[in-house]
Formats: structure tokens, sequence, C-alpha cells
């Protein structure tokens, strides 16, 4: 029997890690991080189909494409857009796959315009705080549904 696949979507600017402020999102590359991943994932019996775009609509898709493909769950990772996306609220709102929304850096305790998430509402829970454990925590998670 084939792996379940869980799915990674990352969204705008998480191409930049590495690079992009590092005493708030840590110093390894989106690359790197998709390393653990996988490595984490295959050790728990799943595959996973990892992506980033900077294009809200590829984000939508892909939620979209996980469903239909009876992805296990999507760890989704929406960068800024976690916090003016009524599209992926909608989205996320219209399929069955859990989705676990996850953030390298803890929203709550930056600026206030990133107190807001359209994702929580809507994920089955949210991960933030712990930069690149948290994928590793989400796969956790995901493992028990």
């Amino acid at each position: 029997m084939a792996a379940k696949t869980i799915f990674v979507l990352n969204g705008p600017n998480l191409n930049l890690l590495g690079m992009r402020e590092p005493e708030i999102y840590g110093s390894a590359t989106l690359d790197e991080i998709a390393g653990q991943i996988e490595d984490h994932a295959h050790t728990l019996g799943f595959d996973v189909d990892i992506r980033q775009s900077n294009h809200e609509g590829h984000l939508i898709d892909w939620l979209h494409e996980a469903a239909a493909d009876d992805a296990h769950a999507v760890i989704l990772n929406a960068g800024a857009l976690t916090h003016t996306s009524l599209g992926l609220f909608d989205a996320i709102k219209a399929i069955r796959t859990p989705v676990i929304e996850v953030h390298l850096s803890n929203p709550a305790a930056r600026e206030e315009y990133r107190h807001k998430s359209f994702i929580a509402p809507v994920a089955k829970g949210s991960i933030c705080g712990f930069g690149a454990l948290g994928y590793q925590l989400a796969l956790d998670a995901a493992s028990k549904f």
C-alpha cells in the first residue's frame, strides 16, 4: 500500500528564508527545511508534497488539489496571506482535508496587524513560534489523524 501524502504549502516570501530577517525567521533556507520535513515525514510513514508560491491563487488551487487527491492533511504556512486572505479561508472551509496552520515566528508576539489569522478559524490547529521545528510538530500532529 502506498504511503499517504501530506501537502506542505508555503506562501509569499518563504522562498527568501535564510536571508530574510533571520533574527525572526531563522537562518535555514526553505530547501533545508524541506529536507527536514521529508526526513521526518518518511519516519512517520508519509510522503510529502512540498510547494511554495508568492501567489494566493496557487495556494488555493493546491488546497483544492490536496482535497481532490485525498491527501491525508495539509500543512500551510500562508505567510502574510494569513492576515488578509478570505480566499484561503473559503478554500480551507470548502475542503474536508484537515489543515494545520504553521508559522515560524509567533504572530501574537509581533505587530498588531499580524494578530488576526483568517486561517486559524478553519484550521484543525495552529503551531507558531517554534521556527522550522513547527513543521515537524505539525507532521507529528497530522500523523495522529
